[in-house]
């Protein structure tokens, strides 16, 4: 069997990423010792050059795809062996070569095709009734000077020897028809017309969408008569035309360049072939059809399927991105803490539920009003709030998103008016989404943590949370159900789930995780950490206690050395035993901080003095990184994060981004006029704009084309989730309830760069 070398995947991932084949060969190392991505992006820069999360799971991904293509190598050439293939050494060679070459699983693909054994076709019939000699004497025979005879005659004449009552062949012509089905599979399963035609296609061809019925009402008839080229057609559109053919109102095509193909596939297969009366040589003539139809029924048909997969797996990976930004945007919106609040999950028949938590997210009460239709018990519901306001001293109302929001908010806001007008306290409320609450609630997760309410109350707990500490209580959440997608039931749910759970363990990594208080939902994302060593983890911490230090967790029952290695710098113990313990310093890292502190004559005692801490940090600070790594041993990029650690202890990230919001006055879509300003927040960021809540029922549009004043090749270039902006209104209508609004000519400052 011929050995295909292992190719040299540090050198061709570097190449491909356009980086440094040390920190690739280092990253790979790092992987095969187990290490998690946050651990090394954090911990092991110096080993990295301080690669990135993002840049090390690209790293990862295509170690992955590198080793998925050597793999399909090697079984095609075991497959092209064992079906004899390898008729001489010449031939296995140039095969070998091809498949070394070869790029993509789809050229690999297209080498092994003509071997493939295949189920029944005209050609395979053809073969099994001898036909096989015919086409290649017509292959000579298409090659003849101009001298030689080779007309119709002739080869009718010589096609006439295949004629048999037992192999099924009635005549000349048949055994002709036959002979050129073999001929056109042959040229089908070409790999290098497949990979010509493939190209030119997507090159020059168009992806075409009509009406499968052009009467039928549907959210899809902007694509009723729709074509785009497709080298450049739009992931989001790919996405919506590939639903409306799965729900049978649309029928998708792609238009190819079908003269220059054909024309190039003559000129590979049948160099001699002439068009037009008087041809002098029919053998070639034959070919010629043959090629014709072998590209119509077979090859044009594959290289669609083909095309059609590559467009929906790029629109898939485009919106899986777009995804993934818009969930880390979201994730990383500042906490409100420090308030107690009330939640409110909006209903019409049912009722509004309430749930009243404290600043630590403990539910203290829960009710239900009606001041909604049908039943509008305005006056009742109204007493409720306001005793609650009261008796738990309420400092923010959360209220979601959902049915009956705006009439929820209108009647809440008449409630904050009365507590203004007759306590002097302004009691802000705020509108959060509230997608997947509901999930949430009736999650086993929620059974647990809340097993005597019903799904409802639940929900108005998690709407109540989720203003405290988004993070907290969306990673409860699947990231699917949280509603900052596209598209996101139309894409491979696998590599959906994959993505999303990064973003999660990136965004959860970051900010940190208090060991003493958070829930087992949201340790799992710690890195290292999995849901079972979670949930054991929280055991052990209500049956002994709050741990004082970090060194307690080796004690926690299936946390061995590797994971707590992995997972203790991103656990903090606030409060405890050791000062360090509260910040994103590794334990491995405490004797640097030691002999830093050595360094100005100091002790550990200085870490708690916030003016000496700071005093010490500035004269690190005023020593040449390099210079200081070079005293101490300690890498630069472990220094700086080390000072930036120590600078601000306890410091969140997520204070950074503009906080929510909070309003103490209800907006109707009918209140607004064109040309109207005001303030809002993006909650979704699309291809095609951004929506913003600027506090009416539904969030309005700004289209991409109306974000700036500059060309925006996308919306995420100008605006991300989170964002506080000013917009102007644009269009109202109030018929189908749609707000159009435009951001150019106002100032906005783009929230931070986010992790």
């Amino acid at each position: 069997m011929f050995e295909l070398p292992i190719p040299d995947y540090i050198q061709l991932i570097a190449d491909h990423l356009q980086m440094k084949a040390t920190q690739v060969r280092a990253a790979i190392q790092l992987f095969d010792e187990g290490n998690t991505i946050p651990f090394i992006a954090r911990y092991r820069k110096e080993m990295t050059g301080e690669l990135d999360e993002n840049q090390l799971r690209d790293i990862a991904s295509r170690y992955e795809s590198e080793q998925s293509l050597y793999g399909r190598k090697c079984d095609v050439l075991r497959l092209l062996e064992e079906h004899g293939a390898f008729a001489d050494d010449t031939t296995a060679a140039q095969l070998a070569k091809s498949v070394e070459a070869a790029q993509t699983i789809t050229e690999v693909d297209d080498i092994y095709r003509p071997f493939r054994p295949k189920r029944k076709t005209r050609a395979s019939v053809a073969k099994a009734r001898g036909l096989e000699p015919l086409t290649q004497w017509l292959k000579a025979a298409s090659k003849a000077t101009q001298g030689e005879k080779v007309d119709e005659q002739a080869v009718l004449a010589y096609a006439s020897q295949f004629v048999s009552e037992e192999k099924e062949v009635a005549s000349a012509l048949e055994a002709l028809q036959g002979a050129a089905d073999i001929f056109a599979e042959e040229v089908a399963d070409d790999a290098q017309s497949r990979k010509w035609v493939r190209d030119s296609t997507f090159r020059q061809g168009t992806l075409q969408s009509v009406a499968a019925n052009p009467d039928a009402e549907s959210v899809y008839e902007a694509y009723y008569a729709f074509s785009e080229r497709i080298a450049k057609a739009a992931p989001h559109r790919i996405l919506a035309m590939n639903r409306g053919e799965r729900e049978e109102f649309l029928k998708l095509t792609i238009i190819a360049p079908q003269e220059d193909i054909l024309q190039y596939l003559l000129r590979r297969h049948v160099p001699k072939a002439r068009a037009g009366v008087g041809q002098v040589n029919y053998a070639a003539q034959v070919l010629a059809d043959a090629v014709s139809d072998g590209y119509k029924r077979l090859l044009a048909p594959a290289i669609e399927r083909d095309i059609r997969g590559e467009l929906t797996e790029k629109a898939e990976a485009h919106a899986i991105q777009i995804f993934g930004e818009n969930l880390r945007n979201l994730l990383m919106q500042p906490p409100l803490r420090g308030r107690n609040v009330l939640g409110v999950d909006p209903a019409y028949r049912t009722g509004c539920k309430l749930a009243v938590v404290d600043d630590t997210g403990k539910m203290l009460e829960v009710a239900v009003i009606y001041p909604t239709p049908p039943q509008s018990k305005v006056e009742e519901a109204k007493a409720v709030i306001l005793r609650l306001i009261a008796k738990y001293d309420i400092g923010l109302i959360s209220i979601g998103n959902g049915t009956a929001s705006r009439e929820t908010e209108a009647f809440i806001a008449e409630c904050v008016r009365l507590v203004k007008a007759s306590e002097d306290k302004t009691v802000p409320y705020v509108i959060v989404s509230e997608a997947g609450a509901s999930v949430y609630s009736a999650s086993p997760l929620a059974g647990e943590e809340f097993p005597d309410l019903d799904v409802s109350e639940r929900s108005a707990i998690s709407i109540a949370r989720r203003i405290q500490d988004p993070l907290a209580e969306l990673v409860k959440i699947d990231p699917k159900s949280v509603g900052v997608g596209q598209y996101q039931h139309d894409v491979t749910q696998k590599k959906l789930d994959e993505q999303l759970g990064a973003v999660v363990e990136t965004a959860v990594n970051q900010v940190g995780v208090d060991v003493n208080t958070a829930s087992a939902s949201l340790l799992s994302y710690v890195a290292g950490l999995n849901k079972t060593v979670a949930r054991k983890l929280v055991e052990f911490r209500e049956q002994n206690g709050r741990f004082p230090s970090r060194k307690t967790l080796a004690k926690v029952p299936r946390l061995g050395p590797k994971t707590l290695e992995q997972c203790v710098g991103f656990l903090r113990v606030l409060d405890g035993d050791e000062v360090l313990d509260a910040t994103p310093i590794h334990p491995e890292s405490y004797t640097a901080v030691a002999l830093l502190i050595k360094q100005a004559g100091g002790d550990k005692t200085l870490l708690a003095n916030a003016e000496r801490r700071k005093a010490w940090i500035q004269e690190m600070r005023s020593i040449p990184p390099e210079t200081l790594s070079l005293q101490t041993g300690i890498g630069v990029p472990t220094l700086r994060d080390i000072l930036d650690a120590l600078e601000q202890p306890g410091r969140d990230p997520r204070e950074d981004v503009p906080a929510p919001v909070l309003r103490t006055d209800v907006l109707k879509l009918e209140d607004l006029e064109v040309g109207m300003v005001l303030t809002g927040t993006i909650r979704n960021v699309v291809d095609f704009g951004a929506f913003v809540d600027v506090g009416v029922k539904n969030d309005g549009l700004v289209h991409i084309s109306q974000l700036s004043n500059q060309f925006v090749k996308h919306p995420m270039d100008v605006v991300a989730v989170g964002d506080i902006v000013k917009v102007r209104v644009m269009q109202i209508d109030l018929q189908k309830q749609r707000l159009g609004l435009t951001m150019k000519g106002l100032e906005h400052e783009p929230a931070p760069a986010r992790v």
